[in-house]
């Protein structure tokens, strides 16, 4: 008995061990699975505004290449162009940023004598913008302006190897700041001709600056001289400084004054003015990021941006977070007194007058997946699901139409979700430097390409497309440009697309798949076959896009859309800066895309098209590589045109052209609907209006009470979990009390 009491005794403390390591596990796993905030610990408290990146980190951030909307939203609120747009007013209208006033241009004749603003374009050989800077702007703290005991800057000679563990601009000792001037203009509208990297405006920039295009030809031979002798794969380049070549069309006769000469007339400049093209750059940073091993260790305009803007780049991990901070040299500006008609009764002047920006940090999470993302959102973790983009607030107004649950839910959260019409455009493209969709030498082949076009245009139905996707829905396009725009004939029967469309009773029907199918006989593929060789005709349809069931819907789509004129399409997905580079190389076939306007301008979209601005050549933004030299002539002409009937008539015969050559299956014109929490103020989306969150205003005490309703932990699944974990242990602790009582011959010990 001595002995079976002294087993007992040993082996129940360790069964018990064991039960209350088992449950301190389960309790541990529950606790943890109750809480999925991306946000530390208190972080609601705080005058922060916290949104999401879908799939992976922007990839330019330096002004001169950037260009794609999730860039955006990191560089408009840290740069600042001349101008930019009223916040609040429709249609959109021009204000001064870090001008004093939008600049009107004076005209010039060939002799450089003064015209009339209402003088004939024909006559006009310049335009001459004098641009005001403001005074008094200082740029954001940054070691590339810090200064010793001497005057000279501290970190512009550094050798080899002293960098040393420093990964960012915070890692420096020294922080140093100066005034904005017309020269840090004049460097980055200069700065367009560089080869070292991505330029996707010089090609446009060069054909209205004067002197520009020659100043590329001379900087290219400039920075081959530097660069002689180094290896092509060096990341390490010397100091490319533009100061030293001047450049006739860009000068600055006063230290605040900015002087830009615009080849004849060319009314949209003005609007490029408002675009981080035109943001300053200071040669500060240019020379302090050009120093050995900072492009190698991520040191760059491309992650850690230099501007005069209300925020500036904190924190920056690759694919996972990125964290912009108040600058604390920023001036303020006020918030802005008049709107439009019902702004008044939405609150959005409240703050009428009060100094911008209201918000201490911006906290951008790196979210792969879209479902987490929305559900973060439902529970109050983000503030904007993505502060991007315009068309998150279309998934949630589709859920509350399918459900009256979900509708009365989202109802009593107070989410916000603006649905409205903007200018924007989805389309699939095809490569026309490909040689089965595109453009061919031999004019037969160049005609069947374009009947195989038309024939893909018809057989990709886009009506049905917003059916099934309503998330992703939108009105049919017929043409480049959206409604909104002066010279758009979207919703006119005069805009059908003959190609794809007929008019019947008055409405756009989509034409037969049989047309389609007649179509694919005359470009040589019947039955979606080769008609010299019999081989099935295969497509390539390159994609960027995470592998998310909704988007494996959409895709899955798409080739259903092929098969209808028995034609294969092989998928081609990538992530998005892989599929920019496939693209940069021509390498693309068929892909789709979308385009938000950089300015409210007929010309924004229907550049998209013009030949000189080939992506694959030029690094232009025409993707799909097309030319047409009877379109690229009414372009030229458009430019130099105010809106009129004269201006209609270009527009109206360069759709036509696009229509029937089809580079682009037009796709459509999408809803756009943006998501805010109800403690989110001043929310007013829009494409074109980038530097939105200087205007927001964060409620934090209303967040962390709704955070808390929100998300009540549901403890019966614990608590169930852990009284079988306990009945588990029980069990086994009588099942080793039994064994303990058994003797060697397995006999019950009394």
């Amino acid at each position: 008995m001595q002995r079976r009491a002294s087993l007992q005794a040993t082996a129940s403390p360790r069964v018990w061990r064991w039960a209350r390591c088992l449950i301190a596990g389960v309790l541990g796993v529950g606790l943890a699975a109750c809480n999925n905030n991306p946000q530390p610990e208190g972080a609601a408290a705080a005058n922060t505004l916290y949104s999401a990146v879908s799939g992976s980190s922007p990839r330019h951030l330096d002004p001169t290449a950037s260009y794609w909307s999730n860039e955006a939203s990191y560089t408009y609120q840290i740069y600042e162009p001349p101008y930019g747009y009223h916040y609040l007013k429709r249609p959109f209208e021009l204000v001064p940023k870090a001008a004093q006033a939008v600049a009107q241009p004076r005209y010039l004749d060939k002799a450089g004598r003064p015209l009339p603003l209402d003088a004939p374009a024909a006559d006009i050989a310049e335009s001459v913008y004098d641009v005001p800077i403001k005074t008094g702007i200082l740029f954001q703290p940054h070691p590339a302006f810090a200064l010793d005991e001497q005057g000279h800057h501290r970190y512009h000679s550094m050798k080899p190897g002293e960098l040393g563990e420093r990964r960012s601009p915070w890692d420096f000792e020294h922080m140093g700041t100066r005034e904005l001037v017309a020269d840090d203009y004049v460097y980055a509208i200069k700065r367009h001709a560089t080869t070292r990297i991505t330029t996707p405006i010089f090609g446009i920039f060069a054909e209205y600056v004067v002197g520009l295009k020659d100043y590329g030809e001379l900087v290219k031979a400039e920075d081959a001289k530097l660069r002689a002798g180094l290896s092509a794969a060096s990341l390490d380049k010397p100091f490319l400084d533009f100061r030293r070549w001047p450049l006739a069309g860009v000068s600055a006769p006063d230290k605040h004054l900015l002087r830009i000469r615009i080849k004849g007339k060319y009314p949209q400049w003005n609007y490029w003015m408002a675009m981080t093209f035109l943001a300053p750059v200071p040669w500060e940073a240019d020379a302090f990021y050009a120093q050995p091993g900072m492009v190698f260790h991520g040191l760059s305009l491309d992650r850690w941006p230099v501007g005069t803007g209300p925020y500036m780049m904190a924190e920056y991990v690759q694919d996972r977070r990125l964290v912009m901070k108040r600058n604390p040299h920023y001036r303020g500006e006020p918030y802005p007194c008049e709107g439009m008609p019902g702004d008044k009764e939405a609150g959005l002047l409240d703050d009428c007058g009060k100094t911008m920006p209201f918000i201490d940090s911006l906290v951008s999470t790196i979210e792969k997946e879209g479902v987490p993302l929305r559900a973060k959102f439902r529970q109050g973790y983000y503030d904007i699901p993505r502060i991007e983009r315009f068309d998150d607030g279309m998934e949630f107004l589709v859920e509350m139409d399918d459900s009256p649950e979900v509708r009365r839910d989202y109802l009593e959260r107070g989410f916000q979700l603006p649905k409205f019409a903007d200018v924007s455009v989805n389309y699939l493209g095809f490569n026309m430097l490909d040689p089965t969709i595109g453009h061919a030498d031999n004019p037969e082949q160049h005609a069947r390409n374009r009947q195989l076009r038309q024939a893909i245009s018809i057989a990709v139905d886009w009506e049905e497309y917003s059916r099934i996707f309503p998330k992703n829905a939108g009105e049919t396009a017929m043409g480049p440009l959206p409604a909104g725009l002066f010279g758009s004939r979207h919703g006119q029967p005069e805009g059908i697309n003959p190609v794809t469309h007929r008019l019947v009773d008055g409405k756009p029907v989509r034409r037969p798949i049989a047309d389609a199918k007649r179509l694919m006989v005359e470009a040589g593929y019947p039955d979606g076959r080769e008609l010299s060789s019999g081989r099935p005709l295969v497509l390539n349809y390159d994609v960027s896009s995470q592998a998310t069931p909704e988007s494996r819907s959409q895709i899955d789509w798409m080739v259903k859309q092929f098969a209808k004129i028995d034609v294969q399409l092989e998928v081609r997905a990538s992530d998005n800066n892989q599929f920019q580079e496939k693209v940069r190389q021509g390498r693309h076939q068929i892909y789709s895309a979308g385009w938000l306007a950089d300015y409210p301008d007929a010309e924004n979209f229907l550049f998209l098209l013009y030949g000189p601005n080939a992506k694959s050549t030029s690094d232009g933004e025409n993707t799909s590589n097309y030319a047409n030299a009877e379109y690229d002539r009414l372009y030229a002409r458009l430019k130099d045109i105010d809106d009129g009937p004269e201006k209609q008539a270009l527009i109206d015969q360069m759709t036509a052209i696009a229509q029937s050559d089809a580079p682009w299956s037009f796709g459509y014109f999408p809803y756009s609907s943006g998501a805010f929490q109800s403690w989110v103020h001043n929310a007013k989306p829009a494409v074109l209006v980038r530097d939105m969150a200087r205007y927001y205003r964060i409620d934090a005490r209303s967040r962390v009470q709704h955070q808390t309703e929100w998300n009540q932990p549901v403890w019966w699944p614990l608590w169930l979990g852990l009284a079988a974990m306990v009945a588990v242990a029980v069990l086994a602790l009588r099942s080793l009390r039994r064994r303990e009582r058994l003797d060697a011959r397995g006999t019950l010990l009394s």
